[in-house]
C-alpha cells in the first residue's frame, strides 16, 4: 500500500534511472529514447526484477523490497555507498554492514565489469566473498548466489568442504591453500586491529581446519596480484588461465579477470563457453 516514505522510495529511484544512459551499464542507446536515462524494463532487468514489481516500487506502492533486492537496485543503478544507505533507509531496511555480501560495490569496478568482454571476471571482497560476475565468469565458475554466511567466503569452503577443490588439478591443490592463506594474512593485516569479520573467519578456520591451522602458523604474507589458475571444465575441459586482480583505493575489494594462456585451446574453449552459458553448470565456484 503507498505511504509518504514509499513514495520518496519510488521518487528516489526514478530520479537514479533518469540520470544513467544506456551504455554506462551496457546497453544500445538507440535512436529513439522517449525517455531519460534509461527505462523502467532496463533497470528491472539490471536488477533481476519483474517489470511489474519495479513499476509498483517506483509507484510508491507494493510490498516491501528485500535486503537482495535493494542491494540488486543499488548496483542496477549504479549508486555510490550514501546513495545506497540512503535507499534502504527509504525503504524502511537496515543499513547493511560493509562486511560479506552486503558489502557495497563500488560503481568504478561495476562499470569495469560490464566492459569486459570475451573474458571471465568478477568482483571480491579481500575475504574472498564474490559480490558480483559477468555472464561469461557465471557459465566457467558457476552461481555464486548459493552461498550465505561464512559460507560466502571461498576460502572459508577451500578449508571446510572438500566439494569446493573439484574443479582443480590435485597438484595444484597445496599451492592454492598456501596462497589463499598468505593473502588472507595479507587481508587481516590490512584491516584494524580485531575486526570481527576477519577475526571470527580466521578462528572459525583455525578451530576446523587443521591444514589452515598449519599454513597459518608459517605467517606466510603475499597479495594474490597475478597468478596461473588451471580450471577443469565439466563441458569444455581444462581451462588455463592468467588470473588478474585490480584493487579499490582501500584494497577491500578487488576485480578479478581471467585470459587464456599463450600457447594453449584455452581462448578455443571460452569462445565455446560463451555459446554453453550456464547450462549444466556446478554452483561451486573457484576462487
Amino acid at each position: 500500500m503507498p505511504n509518504t516514505r514509499y513514495s520518496e522510495l519510488g521518487g528516489f529511484l526514478r530520479s537514479r534511472r533518469e540520470r544513467i544512459r544506456p551504455e554506462e551499464v551496457g546497453l544500445a542507446p538507440g535512436p529513439r529514447r522517449r525517455v531519460p536515462g534509461l527505462r523502467r524494463d532496463e533497470v528491472a532487468v539490471l536488477a533481476g526484477a519483474s517489470v511489474e514489481y519495479y513499476t509498483e516500487l517506483e509507484r510508491g506502492a507494493g510490498s516491501q523490497p528485500s535486503d537482495q533486492m535493494l542491494a540488486a537496485l543499488a548496483r542496477a543503478l549504479r549508486l555510490g555507498r550514501d546513495e545506497r544507505d540512503h535507499l534502504y533507509r527509504l525503504a524502511n531496511r537496515p543499513v547493511p554492514h560493509q562486511d560479506g555480501r552486503a558489502s557495497h560495490v563500488h560503481p568504478a569496478m561495476l562499470d569495469l565489469l560490464g566492459r569486459i568482454d570475451g573474458t571471465p571476471a568478477m568482483v571480491s571482497t579481500d575475504l574472498h566473498t564474490v559480490l558480483v560476475q559477468n555472464p561469461l565468469a557465471i557459465a566457467m565458475l558457476g552461481d555464486l548466489s548459493a552461498h550465505r554466511g561464512r559460507a560466502a567466503s571461498f576460502i572459508h569452503r577451500w578449508f571446510t568442504d572438500p566439494a569446493s577443490r573439484e574443479i582443480y588439478p590435485q597438484e595444484d591443490l597445496a599451492p592454492q591453500s598456501r596462497s589463499f592463506v598468505a593473502d588472507l594474512r595479507a587481508a587481516v593485516g590490512r584491516r584494524s586491529a580485531g575486526d570481527a569479520e576477519a577475526t571470527r573467519l580466521v578462528d572459525e578456520l583455525l578451530r576446523r581446519s587443521p591444514e589452515f591451522q598449519e599454513l597459518w602458523a608459517d605467517q606466510d604474507v603475499e597479495v594474490r596480484r597475478d597468478e596461473r589458475k588451471r580450471i577443469v571444465h565439466p563441458t569444455v575441459g581444462l581451462l588455463d588461465l592468467n588470473c588478474l586482480s585490480l584493487f579499490s583505493e582501500d584494497h577491500r575489494q578487488r576485480l578479478l579477470w581471467f585470459t587464456p594462456r599463450a600457447g594453449t585451446d584455452t581462448a578455443e574453449k571460452l569462445a565455446l563457453l560463451t555459446v554453453v552459458g550456464t547450462q549444466a553448470m556446478r554452483t561451486e565456484p573457484v576462487r
